[in-house]
């Protein structure tokens, strides 16, 4: 019976309405939420078989989701570790039992931004128990190869183990002149020192020095030097390695390194141009150019002149801050004025953003419905870079909920009369059999 039919439709049309007006209510409730992504309804008719003598009202149904492929503005703040994505994608997060877990027994979480800061063991987290998950760092600033379809390889962010650190000096880089006219006859012989500071594996200054010795000939010019080298850290006055160097004075190669001949524990590479020292605190690779390159040392008739002495490596230094670039990696800034990348902060995509499980806390979990995760670098790929001092709003626009509120007010209480109307018609149709 199509009067029926009717007031079945107007009562799903109340429940649907209800459904609606409860998103609205989320949605004002949680405007000034960081994070929250507005929920939203689809409604969608549902048609019964039909008559050409009569109609049957199928009436409605509702499905709700959230938007979650939309994105908030970002607002600045005065925190280094506030972060959001500026564009698709989310933050791995997990809960306080996945700081202890294994990654495989971890619950993996996705966020779109957060205000994080450390705990009393260092993890950082956010205010709701959102923990940061990140890939460790190696002391290269290299995360390596990780797994970007999991987190098997995503540990919990923690600072606390950074809060002293020290590297130790593994290259030098020397850029020098050595006059050529030490090695011509009559010259004095007098050796040239160059003292170079380096760090040790504990964070100390220690020095190498490069002893350059000139061979002076009866006659003519040798271009040929002898370099002993010392180490601070040992013994001062035993070498840890000599050189012999000459070099060419002919008209397309002149004042580059010739031959260079390594003894005493040294090693010479012509191909990289480097010479492998094994100090009293660990091997250091020194390089003195290529043979015929003008890089490294060379020997010019001018005075002796260190012009670029560099060396990697840096002494103790007390952590002072940490901050989030645009790709991701995450830095502790020390008292030292250095910088070490600690961990990488990967973006999380899924292919249906909207497919995801909804979670406490602007928290979100990989469903059927989302398909599968996938670990970017942040601002590569279809993902936005993260943002550090930044938090994103709530997507939720307050004109649009008032406006929403009121055309579900005006259906809820149409279809209200609806079901007043059939009640009535059905009390006609009682009334008659009387």
């Amino acid at each position: 019976m199509s009067i029926s039919s009717s007031l079945n439709a107007g009562v799903m049309g109340l429940s649907v309405n209800g459904t609606r007006l409860a998103t609205i209510s989320d949605n004002i409730a949680n405007s000034g939420t960081y994070g929250y992504k507005r929920s939203a309804v689809d409604f969608s008719s549902m048609v019964l078989q039909q008559k050409t003598s009569a109609y049957a009202a199928g009436g409605v149904r509702v499905d709700t989701y959230k938007d979650i492929a939309a994105t908030g503005s970002l607002i600045r703040t005065g925190s280094a570790t506030d972060v959001a994505i500026s564009g698709r994608g989310l933050l791995p997060v997990t809960d306080l039992d996945g700081t202890s877990n294994l990654a495989s027994n971890r619950n993996l979480m996705l966020t779109p931004t957060g205000s994080f800061s450390a705990d009393e063991n260092g993890f950082l987290r956010t205010q709701s128990g959102l923990f940061l998950l990140g890939w460790a760092a190696d002391s290269a600033g290299e995360v390596g190869n990780v797994s970007r379809n999991s987190g098997a390889n995503l540990v919990p962010v923690n600072i606390s183990t950074s809060q002293f650190n020290a590297t130790p000096t593994s290259s030098i880089e020397l850029g020098i002149n050595i006059p050529a006219d030490a090695t011509t006859a009559g010259a004095p012989g007098d050796p040239y020192m160059l003292p170079v500071e380096y760090f040790d594996n504990l964070g100390r200054a220690q020095t190498v020095t490069f002893q350059f010795t000139p061979t002076v000939p009866a006659s003519g010019s040798s271009n040929a030097w002898n370099v002993e080298i010392f180490d601070s850290a040992g013994n001062p006055a035993t070498s840890v390695g000599d050189l012999a160097l000459t070099f060419n004075d002919t008209p397309t190669s002149g004042g580059r390194i010739n031959t260079a001949t390594a003894a005493n524990g040294a090693t010479y590479d012509p191909a990289t141009g480097r010479v492998s020292l094994n100090l009293d605190h660990g091997p250091v690779e020194v390089f003195i150019g290529r043979p015929n390159d003008s890089a490294g040392i060379t020997q010019l008739a001018a005075s002796f002149a260190p012009t670029a002495v560099t060396k990697n490596g840096s002494p103790i230094g007390d952590l002072q801050s940490i901050e989030i670039d645009e790709q991701g990696f995450l830095q502790a800034i020390y008292d030292k004025g250095f910088r070490r990348t600690l961990y990488q902060i990967p973006v999380g995509d899924v292919p249906n953003m909207n497919g995801l499980r909804a979670l406490d806390s602007q928290a979100y979990s990989v469903s059927n419905s989302s398909g599968n995760l996938y670990l970017w670098d942040a601002g590569s790929g279809p993902v936005g870079g993260i943002s550090g001092y930044s938090l994103m709003e709530s997507t939720t626009d307050i004109a649009a909920e008032l406006t929403d509120l009121i055309e579900t007010q005006r259906a809820y209480s149409s279809n209200a009369k609806i079901v007043q109307t059939v009640d009535e018609m059905l009390q006609e149709t009682t009334n008659l059999k009387r």
